[in-house]
């Protein structure tokens, strides 16, 4: 059984399985894929998969948690909270130094975020050579950023190709980019080497009451971005 440490909930269970699995990547990006329309073309002919695929995600007795190590010995973690009444998805990150690993980013119905700004998304992707497409795929549905490179579509349509069974990966992407996470897309500015947002639910925005502390937001900006 995995552990996070601090995290309280389980039973935490590896689900890197999944990560082989074209239809995952759909099921995993659903809160992006807002609008028939927009399933139709993610999940084609395959929905009642899907929805059995997600069943199992869901399950009570089994969490699957995705482990993706970055360059700096942060660990960022992806868990589906299977609490009955209180599902969603968890974005932690963690040190060996920290007492607990925090929340930045939450994927539900009462979600909070975004965690994580564009080059932070790529640079995470770049720091595998072997599993880039599916840490992109992974860590998108944390991602908020209201200034994106005109590159965007075409890097997240690469993954989806590289990843799924999607028959029009670039009209997917265009959809998912159009409807990053379920916040309204903030912007990003760096202070002294500190990445923060003006998100009004996001963990990384210094001026809301439950921002994390100043020395963990520059931690956690460093570490994001160790390209």
């Amino acid at each position: 059984m995995l552990t996070i440490h601090g995290y309280e909930g389980g039973p935490l269970v590896d689900g890197g399985a999944h990560l082989d699995d074209p239809l995952f990547w759909p099921v995993h990006l659903g809160s992006c894929l807002r609008g028939d329309d927009a399933q139709r073309a993610a999940f084609g002919a395959d929905l009642d998969a899907a929805m059995e695929l997600y069943g199992a995600l869901s399950a009570e007795s089994a969490w699957p948690t995705f482990t993706v190590p970055l360059r700096s010995g942060h660990t960022v973690h992806v868990v589906y909270r299977n609490v009955d009444a209180d599902r969603g998805v968890d974005y932690l990150m963690h040190h060996p130094d920290w007492p607990r690993a925090e929340v930045i980013a939450r994927d539900d119905g009462h979600f909070m975020g975004p965690g994580m700004a564009w080059p932070e998304l790529l640079s995470v992707a770049r720091q595998s050579a072997s599993d880039g497409d599916a840490r992109l795929l992974l860590l998108f549905p944390a991602l908020g950023d209201a200034r994106l490179p005109d590159d965007a579509p075409a890097t997240l349509t690469t993954a989806l190709a590289a990843r799924t069974a999607i028959a029009e990966p670039a009209a997917v992407a265009r959809t998912l980019l159009e409807n990053q996470g379920q916040w309204t897309a903030p912007h990003w500015q760096s202070v002294d080497g500190t990445l923060t947002n003006d998100g009004g639910h996001s963990y990384r925005n210094p001026r809301n009451s439950f921002a994390l502390p100043a020395e963990r937001l520059r931690e956690i900006s460093e570490a994001l971005n160790a390209e």
